[in-house]
């Protein structure tokens, strides 16, 4: 595995599976995935945005936009995807993220890295949708 592509995976791998305790809540990991949306800002500049209900933070919903991005990069016939940034909110008890990426056919330069076809196998496996 690429040392750009593990970098990716590791934030989706560190997301323990649906169900799961809430440290020191005592009540139990249930997200709601309440939807994405895309938008093709650029050539290779993809925005998504994110919703979801039960959150542990910020991190849950990272991982939601980031298998929103490895999906899209798929469907559009590449296989990677570079993090270029994101911002989270919680509104209503509602989080919303707000995420761009780079997709393209062959790895691309930088840390953020994502191995499309990797991701969205460990986004389905940890039950997180994708677009």
């Amino acid at each position: 595995m690429r040392a750009g592509a593990a970098f990716g995976i590791f934030a989706l791998g560190t997301l323990a599976a649906c169900q799961q305790t809430v440290p020191d809540s005592g009540r139990a990991f249930d997200p709601v995935y309440e939807g994405i949306e895309t938008a093709l800002l650029d050539g290779d500049l993809v925005n998504f945005k994110v919703k979801m209900r039960g959150a542990r933070g910020a991190g849950d919903v990272r991982s939601y936009a980031e298998c929103a991005a490895a999906q899209y990069a798929l469907i559009r016939g590449y296989g990677f995807a570079r993090h270029v940034r994101t911002t989270t909110d919680l509104v209503g008890g509602q989080w919303r993220g707000d995420a761009v990426y780079t997709i393209s056919p062959a790895l691309p330069q930088g840390f953020k890295t994502i191995d499309a076809e990797v991701a969205v196998a460990n986004c389905r496996e940890l039950g997180i949708p994708t677009v």
